[in-house]
């Protein structure tokens, strides 16, 4: 990272020589190919169909080095220069495989769409910038090859990834997005709303001070996040349930369940008291019909059901700690 601050620490597009160009192609291709590689290995478990058209690219990829390789060995002999993207100037870069390993798969299905697109716009663009008559061609073969990489893709999909696979790996990949993420980050964010709602109006009007009542809330919003995040993460490790990474449920429910009680605290930074509550009182009234939305949308319960469940009890929960700040 720091070499990109440095001023000449990156080659200059033009200032390569036809030999870098082609080297620089070759250990493109070799990237590619571990990349998809990677995505293979990660996808295995759960998408089999998947990482066959991901194992199949990769020996695709193998393949359109070793031709590039011979064309080298013809032109230039047996020593290829080490040039990587990262030693270019505006060169398509690809992102570590530690940051592409959690990927939701239509993530990576767009990731390597890109990386193609990319890879025929650099090729393209290199022939416009050389004269040499058979490095012009070169380049242009480069960068029909590239183009024809995303109907190679297609038609692997068509021939691992039938309609029916696609839409199960994809009602797969939903299900896990809601179990990792969706669920606890909604068990959180209705345990933050509504169980601090009657501590903190209760604070609210049994001091009428708004920064004291800000204090609590803040205090109670952020231990339950904590409290939450923690059970969270060490009850389940996800490896039989399958409910996923227990750190990134941790942190979605953790997250959420300071947020849902945040949400009517930080109105009391307000310092007149009734606008303040009145702004809290709003803000629970979406808090607790937003709850509802996302149980409808992603938990498929009925939608008067969750407002039911969600609003009305809510709603007591309001009523019960207004009575006992008032008592």
């Amino acid at each position: 990272m720091f070499t990109r601050l440095v001023p000449g620490s990156r080659r200059a597009f033009l200032s390569l020589s036809e030999e870098e160009i082609l080297a620089l192609a070759i250990s493109s291709e070799e990237e590619d190919a571990r990349i998809y590689l990677s995505y293979a290995k990660n996808l295995k478990e759960a998408y089999p169909s998947s990482a066959k058209v991901f194992e199949d690219m990769a020996e695709v990829e193998q393949t359109h080095k070793n031709m590039l390789i011979q064309m080298f060995r013809s032109r230039f002999g047996e020593n290829i220069p080490l040039i990587r993207r990262e030693h270019v100037q505006g060169f398509y870069a690809r992102k570590p495989d530690w940051l592409m390993r959690n990927l939701p798969l239509d993530k990576i299905r767009e990731q390597t769409e890109a990386m193609e697109r990319q890879a025929a716009r650099f090729y393209r663009e290199a022939a416009k910038r050389v004269s040499d008559a058979s490095t012009r061609q070169l380049l242009g073969d480069l960068a029909l090859a590239e183009d024809g990489h995303e109907d190679i893709a297609r038609m692997l999909g068509e021939k691992h990834v039938t309609e029916e696979t696609r839409s199960e790996e994809d009602l797969s990949a939903r299900r896990q997005f809601i179990l990792t993420y969706v669920q606890p980050g909604l068990a959180g964010l209705m345990d933050g709303s509504v169980s601090t709602l009657a501590p903190i109006f209760a604070a609210a009007f049994a001091t009428g001070d708004t920064w004291s009542t800000f204090l609590i809330g803040l205090s109670a919003s952020v231990g339950a996040g904590i409290s939450m995040g923690f059970t969270e993460a060490a009850h389940d490790d996800g490896k039989i349930s399958g409910r996923g990474s227990p750190i990134k449920r941790g942190f979605s429910s953790g997250i959420m369940t300071a947020l849902g009680g945040l949400g009517h605290t930080l109105p009391y930074l307000i310092p007149h008291f009734w606008t303040a509550t009145i702004v809290a009182a709003i803000i629970v009234f979406f808090e607790l019909w937003a709850i509802a939305f996302i149980q409808n949308r992603y938990m498929e319960t009925p939608f008067f059901k969750a407002v039911f469940q969600v609003v009305f009890g809510g709603s007591l929960v309001l009523a019960a700690g207004i009575l006992i700040g008032n008592g």
